[in-house]
């Protein structure tokens, strides 16, 4: 028996690597400390002031916001995570805590464009490709024109070349010939010269109108470079099932507070009875709707209004549904349907149309369009788990409430089909087009209404042919089924069983959500958000989908050579030793 007189070299490489680690952990550790450092006195040097003129909560707001971006710019993978925790509860920030505050309405993109940047920078450092999908870039580059021209020529043109209407008298605003008669119309009717109300602020509308409809498509990129492996993609979905499990229970909280009286709900008369608000704000979230007497519930949940919460619950039925079919732990697909069932509650008792019959509608198409209705074996114990926790669920509540709820869905359905407001609303944006370029970006989005009035167009398509006439139109949808084309071959490639279905959940949601005719959801955060997130993971799945392969080729691999090593090799005594 000989002992071994010396370490091995992979004992030395490992010790070599492990004392690089140390290293390397110091030097983040101190570039760390750097950084928070020269955020906190950023935050002193830009909140203080604020504070002193602004208020405390604005100036808190303000000085938070510089460590934020530098430590987002620093760490972006970690911002972007943050990021999608934080836009679920974004609506209860900003009007719990920062009163509604401009400041606190941008704070998600705080986390977002900063994290963007230094995510681009790094992949600049490091050699690696900006543009993830080279097929798509035709369609996007023709959306991105059609934009531009849109936002120069139209917004461009009514803020620089036409007039203010109090910069020129009431002789001046009307048409007049070379002899100062006025010019008549074939009617007879005097001709005004055209001129725009002074607080309309047309350019920036545009501006707000195309980071409203581009703004979030470089998730596309972020998300390629996020998602590493798969196990990081399953962390994906836990996260965000985990997050619609948190928000639907703050939901039914609330509807609870309501029920009971600790949340007076809506206190008004005559039509503010049946308009949601944010004086009947209730435990989380924003406007609120809620007279029982009058058979009116609109709750918000953790968002701003109830028409973002109804959207939030029918993406999350997709997301639900994928966690519930597709994770690998049983105790994580036993949680999606878990989800789902909360969902669907909480598409009941919130009041939303959009919600009570999106959500049961989004779990039927992704049923069939993912296959998963004709795997029996899997589709029984997720259907009758689902079917027991939903009545389990609803066991808690009146059953003359779930009554009135039906009730109340069949009542607003006859008075007002979806369908009618969807023709009415494309009626309205064909008879309003002045030339191919529409009116203008943002003339018909809401979060522009702060550079003045703006058109209520509350249908996607008919807001974008409003806005950017038939040629954005256009160049959008070719986008979007550009996309669709592209993410279904790269889902129907795919060999990993988890891979795969996580891409089939995915794709059904581009494929429903892109086309839905119905209110905005891609300009509603956070449904806009998942979206052009799952396109960049649909482009990323293929790669994960090769390495696994890999993986397990060299897993069978090593272990085929191991078998044969045993038979060959001599028996081996104690570690360390070796029978001669």
């Amino acid at each position: 028996m000989v002992r071994a007189q010396s370490p091995s070299v992979d004992a030395k490489q490992q010790q070599q690597e492990r004392l690089a680690q140390k290293r390397r952990a110091k030097a983040e550790r101190s570039q760390l400390i750097t950084r928070l450092f020269f955020g906190l006195f950023g935050a002193i040097v830009f909140g203080v002031p604020a504070i002193l003129t602004l208020g405390i909560k604005v100036g808190l707001g303000v000085g938070l916001l510089f460590p934020i971006i530098l430590l987002c710019y620093c760490y972006p993978r970690t911002a972007l995570w943050v990021f999608l925790i934080y836009m679920p509860f974004s609506g209860t920030v900003t009007y719990w805590i920062g009163g509604g505050g401009a400041v606190f309405q941008l704070a998600k993109d705080a986390f977002y464009f900063p994290a963007l940047l230094g995510l681009i920078q790094e992949c600049k450092r490091k050699g690696k490709a900006i543009v993830v999908s080279k097929p798509l870039l035709f369609s996007f580059l023709f959306l991105v024109t059609a934009s531009l021209l849109t936002l120069f020529i139209v917004n461009g043109s009514k803020q620089f070349f036409l007039p203010a209407c109090s910069s020129i008298d009431s002789y001046n605003r009307l048409l007049r010939d070379a002899n100062g008669e006025l010019l008549l119309a074939p009617n007879g009717l005097v001709i005004p010269r055209p001129c725009r109300d002074d607080e309309v602020q047309p350019f920036l509308q545009g501006l707000i109108g195309l980071k409203v409809l581009l703004g979030y498509i470089p998730l596309i990129f972020a998300a390629y470079y996020l998602i590493k492996d798969r196990k990081t993609l399953i962390f994906l979905g836990r996260l965000l099932l985990t997050l619609a499990i948190i928000c639907c229970v703050l939901g039914i909280i609330q509807y609870g507070f309501l029920k009971t009286g600790r949340c007076k709900g809506t206190v008004a008369e005559g039509g503010y009875l049946f308009k949601a608000s944010l004086q009947s704000k209730c435990f989380v979230g924003g406007s609120l709707l809620y007279t029982p007497s009058q058979n009116q519930i609109r709750l918000p949940g953790t968002f701003v209004s109830p028409w973002h919460w109804g959207w939030f619950l029918v993406a999350n039925s997709a997301i639900c549904f994928s966690v519930a079919f597709s994770d690998p732990s049983l105790l994580w697909r036993g949680l999606g349907l878990a989800g789902m069932s909360l969902v669907f509650i909480n598409g009941v008792i919130c009041g939303q149309r959009l919600a009570f019959l999106g959500v049961p509608a989004f779990f039927i198409i992704q049923l069939i369009l993912t296959g998963q209705a004709f795997r029996l074996k899997r589709l029984i114990p997720v259907v009758g788990g689902l079917g027991i926790l939903v009545l389990v669920g609803f066991s808690f509540f009146n059953p003359d409430f779930i009554q009135q709820r039906v009730d109340s869905f069949v009542d607003r359905w006859n008075r007002s089909p979806p369908y009618a407001l969807v023709v009415e609303q494309l009626n309205f944006a064909i008879e309003n087009q002045k030339g191919f370029l529409g009116y203008g970006l943002g003339t018909a989005t809401n979060s522009a209404r702060i550079f003045g009035e703006i058109s209520l167009i509350e249908t996607f398509h008919s807001k974008l042919l409003f806005e950017m006439g038939w040629l954005g139109l256009t160049a959008f949808m070719v986008f979007i089924t550009h996309i669709n084309v592209i993410t279904f071959r790269k889902y129907a490639a795919l060999k990993d069983p988890i891979l795969r279905n996580f891409a089939g959940g995915f794709w059904v949601f581009l494929l429903v959500i892109g086309y839905m005719p119905y209110w905005y959801p891609l300009d509603t955060d956070p449904v806009c958000v998942y979206y052009w997130l799952f396109v960049g993971i649909l482009l990323k799945l293929p790669l994960i989908d090769r390495e696994e392969a890999d993986k397990k080729q060299l897993l069978s691999e090593n272990r085929g050579e191991t078998d044969e090593q045993v038979h060959q090799k001599k028996p081996r005594g104690r570690k360390g030793w070796s029978i001669a």
